[in-house]
């Protein structure tokens, strides 16, 4: 009992199907749909390929029938119209007759209907026999049937031939007169059927050229020439209404591919018109005038289907415009055809106004330095130099370098030798606007006279700030590589292709073009001189300005220091000059260290300092009222005093190795003023001054005391007294910082102690 109710609850295991027996069965079910699949794939894959051929045959037997179509309805029509000919001459014979005959009828009556008769069959037989009638129903089945040859040859023949047709103008009878008018009236005929036979586009070349002799030899050359160019516009507008879809997909080849579209038209339609109507002036100047028509036309399609003009791509194709259009007049030239200076004359707006907007881009992206552009890659060849410069000032202000150089650079890379050939002069002057630019930007950087209290300026954002002396000499670095070495390396690069291009032509126009080349050059790099030395003579200024004056407005040059002293202080200069040394000789040693390989710079940035605290003291005039006013009293001393100092001034120039002219001539002017402004007191010059050389030997001596002084111990209190020799120097704005070694002395500016001895004195011109 209780074994029969376990297998009523649970079934017999026999009634399971077995997972192997599942796998098997459905198994061997999908691969049989897989390969049934696979062949059913098969088949369809040999049934697309018989498609596709089945397809392609009957393609081309399609395209075949259709040639033939095309040929069978020309022959229709020249059947129908010879079949129109004939008709219209037998309808126009039948009119003919009955006409006669009814008029006969009318006046003559029925008695004399046999004499009619025989008045019509001799009519008849009259005009067959008539020559002219016979002529012109045979020109009529030439011209009906097509064969203009035949009909040329026919009409050419009998205008020779006949005297009645010497000259057509004439219409001396009505007979006459009514023969020429059916003469002329199938030789416009002719003519049309000609015209037909040139302007039909599917015409060879062969029969063009056949139609238009025949043309000329009916009279109509100037027609048929007229024709020859128009068939080569519309042809030529075709091509190109062709070729313009792909301006937009082969941006580079397009400019090059278009030139010789219009230019290759150009030349074919010149040789055909010298080939056929050989060298008349009166068909060449027709063909220039066409071609000339042709290149304006050339010229708007270029504007209408260029890029956007402030893009690089503009620039870049419109010197590719430039290049292979002038190369393209250029073998036209031998055909008689001048057209580069048209080309140029209506291309010159265009290229200007593409140079223009691509200038103003890249001033705009110059300016904003605030943005810059980090998905453009850096020239690794820029980073090199510019790179030194990153150590002693913010990265920002390198980075703007770095971005001009490359703006300017991805400028020029675009030109071809044509393009700087006719306007590198344009391009040129535009950067040199753009340098000037970047360095209104510099000095913005730099400290001003305003930086405290002018709050407009202080709304404007400035990127980057140069503050210390090492930041302010590492722009000035920057700013004097860009204009010494990247900026006239770049140029050279793209005007020595320009003077390559030149080395193909005659030695008069290959010296013209260098002489041309050097003349741009040499104003070009003067412009950048110019804009530079804004810069460099607004930093020199503000530099010498907070060493003349103190936060509190204090100045240091004032003429005080030349009333006070006992004469023992003449040994040497005055304090704010020896102050003045010691400044330069620090803004020498971190000019060494900044600038470093780059002496040129430091040398003209020394000469610059000094030449601008003589140009102050030479221009404050409240300087020299005090020795102007009566009320103070003044010694011969203060005056002696005053002429030591500028020869100090100047022999620390000359020491320096950076001797200049203008220090020379401003401290001359200086001495030639003070020895005035005190003999109008009363003071007499010459026996109150000693002799020149004193001056100068002072002057040495007093530098070689300072340049020993500079290995003793320098004392800096709170109000920043330099101690040299038992003397103070008061330096109350921390202007002037402890003299260096002997041997960084040495290296200020690579001069040494002995050239003090070898200078010359203040009188010679030469200094």
């Amino acid at each position: 009992m209780d074994s029969s109710e376990e297998e009523d609850d649970f079934p017999s295991i026999e009634t399971i199907t077995p997972q192997s027996k599942i796998d098997s069965t459905y198994q061997s079910h999908t691969e049989k749909g897989i390969r049934k699949l696979c062949c059913e794939l098969l088949d369809l894959k040999d049934a697309v390929e018989n498609l596709c051929g089945n397809m392609q045959t009957k393609y081309l037997a399609f395209m075949r029938m259709s040639d033939e179509v095309v040929e069978m309805e020309h022959e229709l029509v020249e059947l129908q119209k010879h079949i129109s000919g004939q008709g219209i001459l037998v309808q126009d014979l039948m009119t003919g007759v009955c006409r006669e005959i009814e008029d006969w009828n009318a006046i003559d009556g029925n008695n004399v209907a046999s004499q009619q008769d025989d008045e019509l069959e001799d009519v008849l037989w009259s005009e067959a026999d008539n020559p002219q009638v016979l002529f012109l129903d045979n020109v009529d089945i030439l011209l009906a049937e097509h064969k203009v040859d035949e009909a040329l040859e026919a009409l050419m023949a009998e205008e020779k031939s006949s005297p009645e047709l010497k000259g057509l103008t004439d219409t001396s009878s009505s007979e006459e007169s009514t023969y020429k008018s059916a003469f002329l009236k199938r030789k416009s005929t002719l003519v049309e059927q000609l015209t037909e036979i040139v302007q039909h586009p599917s015409a060879k070349t062969v029969e063009m050229k056949k139609a238009l002799a025949s043309l000329i030899k009916l009279g109509k050359g100037p027609f048929a020439h007229q024709i020859l160019l128009e068939l080569y516009r519309s042809r030529l507008r075709k091509n190109i209404e062709v070729f313009l879809p792909s301006c937009s997909l082969c941006p580079k080849t397009f400019p090059g591919t278009l030139c010789k579209l219009v230019f290759s038209s150009i030349s074919t339609a010149t040789k055909e018109s010298i080939l056929i109507f050989g060298d008349d002036p009166v068909y060449t100047s027709r063909v220039v005038q066409w071609a000339e028509w042709e290149i304006e036309s050339f010229v708007r399609l270029v504007k209408d289907n260029a890029p956007s003009p402030d893009t690089v791509s503009a620039l870049d194709a419109a010197s590719n415009y430039i290049l292979a259009s002038l190369a393209f007049c250029s073998m036209l030239e031998p055909q008689g055809l001048k057209l580069s200076k048209l080309l140029l004359v209506l291309l010159r707006p265009y290229i200007e106004e593409v140079l223009e907007l691509n200038f103003r881009r890249a001033r705009r992206l110059i300016l904003d330095v605030t943005q810059p552009d980090e998905s453009s890659e850096l020239s690794t060849h820029l980073v090199s130099p510019l790179s030194a410069f990153v150590a002693s000032s913010d990265i920002v202000l390198v980075d703007s370098g770095i971005r001009f150089m490359d703006i300017i650079e991805d400028i020029l890379v675009q030109l071809t030798p044509p393009a700087v050939m006719h306007f590198g002069g344009s391009v040129l002057m535009r950067i040199a606007q753009l340098f000037d630019k970047y360095m209104g930007v510099l000095i913005k950087s730099l400290p001003g006279p305003s930086d405290d209290d002018n709050l407009t300026e202080l709304k404007e954002v400035i990127p980057f700030r140069a503050e210390t002396d090492a930041e302010q000499l590492a722009l000035l670095g920057m700013a004097f590589t860009i204009l010494d070495e990247l900026l006239p390396h770049a140029v050279k690069m793209v005007w020595s292709l320009k003077k390559e291009g030149k080395e193909s032509n005659d030695d008069i126009a290959a010296s013209a073009a260098t002489s041309s080349i050097s003349g741009e050059l040499k104003d070009w790099k003067r412009q950048l001189q110019h804009s530079f030395d804004k810069l460099k003579d607004h930093f020199c200024r503000q530099y010498v300005l907070s060493f003349i004056y103190s936060r509190e407005g204090k100045t240091r040059l004032n003429a005080q220091i030349y009333f006070d002293g006992d004469g023992e202080d003449l040994i040497r200069s005055s304090e704010p000059f020896q102050a003045l040394f010691a400044k330069l000789q620090q803004f020498a040693t971190v000019a060494g260290d900044v600038l470093l390989g780059k002496e040129k710079l430091q040398k003209l940035l020394l000469a610059r300092l000094t030449e601008t605290v003589v140009m102050w003291l030479s221009d404050e005039q409240e300087f020299w009222g005090v020795f102007e006013d009566s009320a103070i009293p003044i010694k011969a001393l203060g005056l002696q005093q005053l002429l030591l100092d500028m020869h100090f001034t100047v022999e620390l120039a000359r020491f320096a190795g950076y001797p200049s002219r203008q220090v020379h001539q401003i401290a001359s002017a200086i001495i030639a003023r003070a020895i005035r402004t005190f003999s109008a007191r009363g003071i007499d010059p010459q026996s109150a001054l000693p002799e020149d050389e004193w001056f100068v030997e002072t002057a040495k001596s007093a530098i070689n005391k300072l340049l020993a002084g500079s290995e003793s111990e320098v004392d800096d209190d709170d109000d920043g007294h330099i101690i040299s020799h038992g003397n103070s120097i008061s330096d109350s704005d921390d202007t002037a910082s402890s003299l260096s070694s002997v041997e960084s002395t040495e290296s200020f500016v690579s001069a040494s102690m002995g050239e003090i001895e070898s200078a010359g004195d203040l009188t010679d011109p030469e200094a």
